[in-house]
């Protein structure tokens, strides 16, 4: 299905200040024949004519910028009238868009389920749906999710994506229901690509698919992830007449239920570190204490003294609190 802009339908003003004015002639006309008492036709026949004038009204549209309607014919499509204007088309033709009484996380509709009740309050009162589909970008804000990564660790993931609609007839006539296709789209995506990352970089991981493993990871690769979600939905969602603009992480976390243990790992390891650099730092300074002693003749030690010497400088190096010293006021040996 090719969509098929209608570029010569902005005449509505016309019809509509003709429709007006033909009105008007008509009602002259009955209260004319009315006045002078002519024969019942004279008055019939403007009566019949003045319901007929209203049918071209029935067919003007008002759309605003970025704004689109689908037009059918008796089953067929008509075209789609794009761009702001006052257009007269068909009074028999209809405007059609299967999604217009949906409602997802989006802008413009909910807030992430807050407001369930407030909607569900909102769609019980009778109204009218608008028709017309926005070509305007708009952010779907889907719930959170659940997702194992690489390693099998449950994450909570959350993610906006930015789309718009690119082609009408795509849109309204390919699928169903073009913003739950694009939701369910967005969710299978998500999990396609989180489960092939650990949420942490993990040691033998390959997630690019070449074969070697890499550093990365949900929490330290977010532009890559994020990249490798919006073009893994694009691929989707493409035949449906979507565009998407782009997709970001907003929200992620472990899961409650592991959230505790990995927070105590991730300190045990930060912990673990700090040890390594200060040994690390303390056998440096052993090293260059013995070999200045050593090099100016400060003092002559034997292999015991200088292991005595190393463990009470480790101590005091690698201690978590500060050593008390002991002055030794006798001989060395």
């Amino acid at each position: 299905m090719e969509e098929k802009i209608l570029t010569s339908r902005k005449n509505g003003m016309p019809v509509l200040i003709g429709c007006l004015a033909a009105e008007a002639a008509f009602v002259f006309l009955f209260i004319t024949a009315i006045v002078r008492e002519l024969p019942p036709v004279c008055a019939v026949l403007p009566c019949i004519l003045m319901c007929v004038i209203l049918f071209p009204l029935g067919g003007l549209r008002v759309l605003k910028p970025e704004e689109a309607l689908v037009i059918t014919l008796f089953g067929n499509y008509t075209g789609t009238l794009k761009g702001p204007g006052f257009f007269a088309i068909n009074p028999f033709s209809t405007s059609v868009n299967p999604a217009a009484k949906t409602h997802l996380g989006q802008s413009g509709d909910v807030d992430g389920g807050k407001n369930a009740s407030l909607m569900s309050i909102k769609a019980e009162r009778p109204e009218v749906v608008s028709k017309v589909i926005s070509l305007k970008i708009m952010t779907l804000n889907n719930s959170r999710q659940k997702v194992n990564d690489v390693l099998g660790n449950p994450v909570d993931i959350g993610v906006a994506v930015m789309w718009r609609v690119t082609d009408t007839a795509k849109a309204v006539f390919t699928v169903d229901n073009y913003k739950e296709y694009l939701s369910l789209q967005c969710d299978t995506a998500v999990r396609n690509i989180v489960k092939i990352y650990p949420y942490d970089i993990a040691p033998n991981i390959d997630t690019t698919g070449d074969g070697e493993a890499d550093d990365g990871s949900l929490r330290g690769s977010t532009e890559i992830v994020a990249r490798r979600i919006r073009e893994e939905i694009q691929g989707k969602v493409r035949d449906a007449g979507l565009e998407i603009i782009d997709a970001r992480i907003t929200y992620l976390a472990y899961s409650p239920e592991i959230a505790a243990v990995m927070l105590q790992r991730q300190q045990a390891s930060a912990v673990i570190d700090a040890r390594k650099m200060i040994v690390d730092g303390a056998v440096g300074m052993v090293q260059m204490a013995l070999e200045k002693l050593s090099n100016e003749g400060i003092v002559d030690l034997d292999d015991e003294r200088k292991a005595a010497m190393v463990s009470n400088l480790l101590v005091v190096l690698c201690g978590s609190h500060d050593a008390q010293p002991i002055v030794n006021s006798g001989s060395l040996y």
